[in-house]
């Protein structure tokens, strides 16, 4: 299976993850999967005009693509005509190459939000008129519209995050070599479930302090996250905290609040990432599968059962107090 990687609006930190893989050379990783990059921006040898001609190649048909990778989003401005990107100085906008090429790939995957939804580069007032490959935000229809479908009937398939693991990204290719991954192995969003049906919140290693509700009150607090210092971790679909970063990292694990930086719109959330908004001191992200009454009273419940040990903790930059030994009965 060979991939064309292409680049549009976007940092490069998609690919810079795909490189930090720990699970060895990325290059060996594809070869084992059979499969092969016929060009990428950042690890492709051919310059700009070799690159070119082989784009022009897999435009007209006369190299087949079996896989177009997007990393980025699509700008499509100024005023629809794509002027804002031209690959290497050419005539013709980024966005006609994308359209021309992903109506005879195989198939089409948006590596990363920016790609998948239009993600940072399409935040305030979008002067570039980015937007995602079948989506502008929240809404359907993107670079693409909402009714593009490959040969075999998948839509663009959105490998989200900002940036997505390393392993979502050669899984999701992984799958398409190996002619696995159908439609029912997307979620709603065009993503794919071996990932997206997980939370961050599911192996956090805060959850101790969710369940007593035991929050953090200032960045550095053991704490959750969620009361007050804007984190959405029982919201995203991601396995952040049980697929690790580099076999022992993720942003909850490096003291950061999750932003749900899978979902379209978390660019803008409507206020600072880092504050939780309430209404009458009721947070107004709740977890996606919780209704607000129940929260409010296991929320109560939860407080008044809290050991001293976790308030303590949860409040303090490092253990305060270790959990007692209980010798019992065997």
């Amino acid at each position: 299976m060979n991939v064309l990687w292409l680049q549009s609006g976007g940092c490069g930190g998609c690919t810079l993850s795909w490189l930090g893989s720990s699970q060895g050379s990325l290059f060996r990783l594809l070869a084992d999967e059979g499969i092969e990059l016929l060009w990428h921006p950042s690890v492709s040898e051919a310059g700009v005009d070799e690159a070119r001609e082989l784009i022009e190649r897999c435009a007209d048909g006369r190299q087949r693509v079996d896989v177009l990778c997007i990393e980025g989003s699509l700008l499509r401005g100024p005023q629809g005509t794509g002027g804002f990107h031209r690959f290497g100085g050419g005539a013709q906008p980024m966005i006609e190459w994308v359209k021309q090429i992903a109506a005879r790939a195989g198939h089409v995957v948006a590596v990363g939000s920016c790609s998948a939804w239009g993600g940072i580069t399409a935040a305030g007032v979008n002067p570039t008129d980015a937007c995602g490959m079948q989506y502008d935000g929240e809404v359907a229809g993107g670079l693409l519209g909402p009714d593009f479908h490959d040969p075999g009937g998948l839509p663009v398939i959105n490998v989200a995050g900002c940036p997505p693991h390393p392993d979502w990204i050669t899984e999701t290719l992984a799958a398409l070599a190996h002619g696995s991954l159908d439609a029912a192995k997307l979620d709603d969003l065009g993503r794919p479930r071996f990932y997206a049906d997980q939370l961050v919140h599911h192996g956090c290693p805060r959850n101790e302090y969710y369940e007593f509700k035991a929050s953090a009150e200032k960045a550095s607090d053991q704490g959750c996250l969620m009361e007050n210092l804007g984190c959405k971790g029982t919201q995203a679909h991601a396995d952040c905290n049980q697929r690790l970063w580099n076999g022992e990292g993720s942003c909850l694990r490096g003291g950061f609040a999750c932003i749900r930086c899978t979902d379209p719109g978390f660019e803008e959330p409507g206020h600072a990432f880092e504050v939780t908004p309430k209404v009458a001191g009721i947070p107004i992200g709740l977890p996606a599968d919780m209704p607000k009454a129940w929260f409010i009273a296991l929320a109560a419940l939860s407080k008044s059962a809290t050991p001293a040990r976790v308030r303590e903790n949860a409040r303090a930059d490092h253990l305060v107090s270790a959990p007692s030994v209980k010798r019992g009965k065997r």
